[in-house]
């Protein structure tokens, strides 16, 4: 008993030196996607709308606190923020029709791309593995908090954001409490 409260109290001043070093400075792509009307709580709530108690994540306040890590420590990251500008910059090629052969019609409608979906794998799986795909389908298919208010590019990059993130934390968490995931 002793052992389990001494690794809760290493977990958690783990935590907050993390989030301490972290919160001194706005991560780039932060900032990139604030000017985007999205903001770090819309992807903390994005994530805590399917958030599921696990073992290390017992609460959706503990689960809030680590996915705020998580993501500030992940929005420091050049290749993702390399795909999700490129997201951004892609949807704003489609809906001025300036994607070769990609009518707005077809952008817009059936059958639609699988790029999006593409692009959406390529963040989830490069930020949580296989996990984090997986994380990434359930998150597609419910779109969940301001994914559900994105268009078809960037709601799929920033939910692919969202579930790597979300696939760590629960890794982590899985893994500070000695079980095998």
């Amino acid at each position: 008993m002793v052992n389990l409260a001494a690794q809760h109290l290493k977990q958690t001043s783990c935590l907050q030196v993390r989030l301490k070093k972290l919160n001194s400075q706005t991560p780039p792509l932060l900032t990139y996607l604030e000017g985007k009307g999205i903001t770090l709580q819309n992807l903390i709530h994005s994530a805590l709308e399917l958030y599921i108690p696990h073992p290390g994540v017992e609460t959706p306040e503990k689960a809030a606190e680590m996915l705020k890590a998580e993501f500030l420590e992940i929005l420091n990251d050049v290749n993702v923020s390399t795909l999700i500008v490129a997201a951004f910059q892609a949807q704003e090629e489609a809906e001025n029709d300036r994607i070769p052969g990609l009518t707005k019609e077809r952008f817009l409608g059936r059958p639609g791309l699988v790029a999006d979906e593409l692009i959406g794998i390529a963040i989830a799986t490069y930020i949580g593995g296989s996990k984090g795909m997986f994380e990434f389908v359930r998150f597609d298919q419910a779109k969940p908090g301001v994914l559900k208010e994105l268009p078809p590019l960037t709601n799929d990059a920033i939910g692919a954001l969202v579930a790597g993130v979300s696939s760590n934390v629960y890794t982590r968490a899985v893994k500070n409490k000695g079980i095998t995931p």
